[in-house]
This record gives structure tokens, C-alpha cells and sequence, in this order.
């Protein structure tokens, strides 16, 4: 694994009131190291409409995944299986107290890329929201070499 990467993160919410449900994702380059057995990934993040980045930092193990962001908004979440946290999420418009209770963490770890999958169930001032599904994709940045014919 390369320490550029490309990072995507598909996330996915199934509301119990509604058919349908939603889907995000994102894809942006970061810096990948590993230390200790722990994986960490950097990256930036802007926000529409917004002129200051947020700093985000993953750091995950066997069964474990940290989301840490910085700036714009504000919130270390952390998910462990079998296991509920509650963290104060922290935005530009107001305070969100938010639980999340992680029923899996699967993580396959490839020689060019690493592959997070998280089932959780996520929770607003304590009341459940919505069933979720996050995929974490860090892949090694491909050289960007090219030749003009």
C-alpha cells in the first residue's frame, strides 16, 4: 500500500419510514499509514458553501473504526462491535448528540487496498434515526504517468 491513497466512502441509510433509502459517496486522496497494527487514514474535506476544510483522520483495527473530523464540524465517533457510543456531533449550525450502536465491523486487507464494512444503527438525541451501512475504500493511488503520442 502506497501512503497517497484514494479513499472512498460509500455510506448508506435505511430509514424504517420510508421505501427508499439513501446513499453518499465520496472519494478524495488522503495519506495512509499503519502503526502499531492500526491503520490511519488523513484527508481534507470541504464543505459546500464554506470557505474552511475539515480534517478527518480513520483509524481502525480488527473490530474497531475511529472517525475523527476537525474544523467545519467536529466529532470523534467511534464504532465498536457489539458495542453503543454516544458522541456530541458538532456543526456550524448546533450540537447534535448522536449514538452509535455497531452491530459489524469486517475489515478484508488486500496488498494494494483495504476494504471497511460497517453495520451500525445510528441514534439523535436518543432516539433511533435510521439502520446504516458504511464501505470504506482505501485504495493505492495510481501513478499518474502519462505519454503523449
Amino acid at each position: 500500500m502506497t501512503q497517497e491513497v484514494l479513499l472512498t466512502l460509500k455510506g448508506l441509510q435505511f430509514d424504517q419510514r420510508e421505501e427508499d433509502s439513501d446513499q453518499i459517496e465520496t472519494v478524495v486522496v488522503g495519506d495512509y499509514y499503519k502503526k502499531n497494527d492500526r491503520h490511519y487514514v488523513l484527508y481534507e474535506e470541504m464543505m459546500e458553501g464554506f470557505g474552511q476544510a475539515t480534517k478527518n483522520r480513520l483509524k481502525f483495527s480488527e473490530h474497531m473504526l475511529e472517525i475523527s473530523r476537525s474544523g467545519l464540524v467536529n466529532v470523534h465517533m467511534v464504532f465498536q462491535e457489539n458495542k453503543k457510543n454516544l458522541t456530541s456531533y458538532n456543526t456550524p449550525f448546533g450540537q447534535i448528540l448522536i449514538g452509535i450502536d455497531t452491530k459489524k465491523i469486517q475489515i478484508e486487507e488486500g496488498q494494494e487496498n483495504i476494504v471497511v464494512d460497517v453495520d451500525y444503527a445510528l441514534d439523535v438525541n436518543y432516539e433511533f434515526l435510521s439502520d446504516c451501512h458504511i464501505t470504506i475504500n482505501i485504495a493505492s493511488k495510481p501513478s499518474s504517468s502519462f505519454s503523449l503520442s
